[in-house]
């Protein structure tokens, strides 16, 4: 169950800035990457819904933070009905994203009082979720839809918009900074942060190095921003 409230949550994301989006099928692989993480200062993390009994691991995932990893927030990606959300609620996910917009969801998430943020990609997705509830939605996949641009648009009619763009963010200050700019809540990022020769090789050393320079990118981006 959800131990944190839903507004803490978010808060968390705005404040660290990303949100690291991973999944493995292999156990061990995905314990290594959650550990890397947390080591490079990254406490809150998406593990995606994909692939078969990918529900197995994302339970060992919720053992290792609870045993290793205090104050590790651990998430589930990639929920498109309700069913599923409850799930993972109940196995100890802290928020819950999808790529789409689904008010059945959005319904038991409320109820939870578990934060939800759904992929939107139009103004009136945006609005919709708000409506339902959402307090930060996910702009996905942001790059496709209009990048940085498309938020600056959105948040000019609805300023109080909080946009976590996810799919197309590069872990470059150029990249990040046009995010950021644009008035991004935070970004989600997944196989930019986790470049796939690194997880082949088991160098988690270079992972969580790799965590820790986009951190600082992120945080110096904020304070050039001020």
């Amino acid at each position: 169950m959800a131990q944190y409230n839903k507004m803490e949550i978010l808060l968390t994301m705005k404040n660290i800035g990303i949100v690291p989006v991973f999944y493995h099928s292999d156990n061990e692989i995905c314990r290594n990457v959650l550990k890397a993480c947390y080591d490079g200062g990254l406490k809150i993390f998406e593990f995606t819904n994909r692939g078969d009994l990918a529900y197995e691991i994302f339970i060992e995932l919720v053992k290792l933070a609870k045993e290793e990893l205090p104050g590790m927030i651990l998430g589930v990606g990639s929920v498109i009905d309700a069913a599923t959300a409850a799930f993972y609620i109940q196995s100890g996910a802290k928020f819950i994203v999808s790529p789409i917009l689904n008010a059945d969801t959005a319904k038991m998430c409320n109820r939870r009082g578990v934060a939800w943020c759904p992929g939107c990609g139009s103004a009136t997705e945006i609005i919709n979720a708000q409506e339902l509830g959402a307090d930060v939605v996910k702009l996905f996949p942001a790059k496709e839809v209009g990048g940085p641009a498309f938020i600056k648009n959105i948040k000019s009619p609805m300023p109080w918009s909080n946009i976590m763009p996810t799919g197309g963010v590069e872990p470059t200050y150029e990249n990040l900074l046009q995010w950021f700019k644009a008035g991004a809540w935070c970004v989600g990022m997944g196989s930019k942060l986790f470049p796939g020769e690194d997880i082949k090789k088991g160098n988690y050393v270079a992972v969580k190095n790799k965590v820790e320079e986009v951190l600082r990118l992120v945080k110096k981006i904020k304070e050039d921003l001020e």
